[in-house]
């Protein structure tokens, strides 16, 4: 298993606003939502998943996301996404204005009952009505979310093989459509060695033009900087972060909150790696992420006296 040099630059997608705010239980405030994408902007965050197309009554924190969308609307420089489960979710979406479809399955046939009640070879059927309906809307772009890829809350531990049955299965579905690959790591039990195998393993398999890779890790037994770190130097050019360690998915029991933007920003930008993000900004944001009443923040950075951040 031969590593990859690491890249010159890096992409950081902000989860914040979707899978961070999605664990609180409590509603917020529209307008403080705004306030602190505002503040990620700020700080020079340029792809930013804005929230979801759900069911109101499955996640009522997500049931905004449509006045979000269009409070950003004039950032052209920014790449908003939002995740979505179903053509319903999709078409939702693309109705206000989102180009960056983040279409949802899980690898482990119990977790995608769980999260979108449905069986993974159904949430592939309507893949397929996802990919047709977007290929009707001019500069759309997907992006697959690989749930439970390292394992699953309900099964165990998850093989690449699984992760590569269901990877195939959507490959022959999307075709030439450019797309981004995310392994998720939902419930933060990954470890490097296994996210380096993992992506190796699949992108070997899975060589073709257009397809980029992404991770999005957990920190819940806190390998969250490592195992995004493995993941880059294994080929992922995109890694998803929460601002705060904000988060924790309500549909994988113990998985804490994605890995903190400073914290892995802190360790790419001591590597030389160019992210385009204001560290001492990104504090700040995270300072009034972890603020809001009723999330759940694991940050280290910002545990650390500010002059001694650089």
């Amino acid at each position: 298993m031969t590593p990859l040099s690491p890249p010159s630059n890096i992409e950081l997608v902000e989860v914040a606003p979707r899978d961070g705010f999605q664990s609180i239980r409590d509603i917020l405030p529209t307008a403080d939502k705004q306030r602190c994408i505002q503040a990620l902007l700020d700080a020079g965050v340029t792809r930013l998943e804005i929230g979801s197309f759900v069911s109101p009554k499955a996640i009522p924190q997500m049931a905004d996301t449509g006045t979000l969308v269009k409070a950003f609307a004039d950032r052209p420089d920014v790449r908003f996404s939002a995740l979505v489960p179903n053509l319903k979710g999709a078409e939702l979406a693309l109705e206000h204005g989102i180009r960056e479809i983040v279409y949802v399955v899980s690898v482990s046939e119990s977790h995608n009952q769980s999260n979108v009640r449905r069986s993974t070879a159904e949430s592939l059927q309507e893949l397929h009505q996802v990919i047709e309906r977007m290929r009707r809307t001019e500069g759309s772009r997907l992006r697959l979310d690989l749930g439970t890829s390292f394992d699953c809350p309900f099964e165990g531990t998850i093989s690449w093989q699984q992760v590569d049955r269901i990877l195939s299965a959507a490959l022959e579905l999307i075709g030439d459509l450019p797309l981004e690959v995310a392994l998720c790591d939902t419930t933060g039990r990954a470890t490097p060695y296994q996210v380096a195998d993992y992506f190796t393993q699949l992108r070997e398999r899975h060589a073709r033009v257009g397809v980029n890779w992404a991770f999005h890790g957990h920190n819940t037994f806190g390998m969250g900087v490592a195992n995004a770190l493995f993941a880059i130097s294994h080929g992922a050019t995109a890694v998803d972060t929460a601002c705060a360690g904000l988060g924790g998915c309500p549909f994988a029991p113990g998985a804490t909150g994605n890995t903190a933007t400073e914290d892995l920003l802190y360790a790419l930008h001591g590597g030389g790696v160019t992210t385009g993000i204001d560290l001492p900004k990104l504090l700040e944001a995270a300072d009034m992420i972890a603020a809001l009443p009723g999330g759940q923040t694991a940050s280290h950075l910002r545990q650390v006296p500010r002059e001694r951040v650089s």
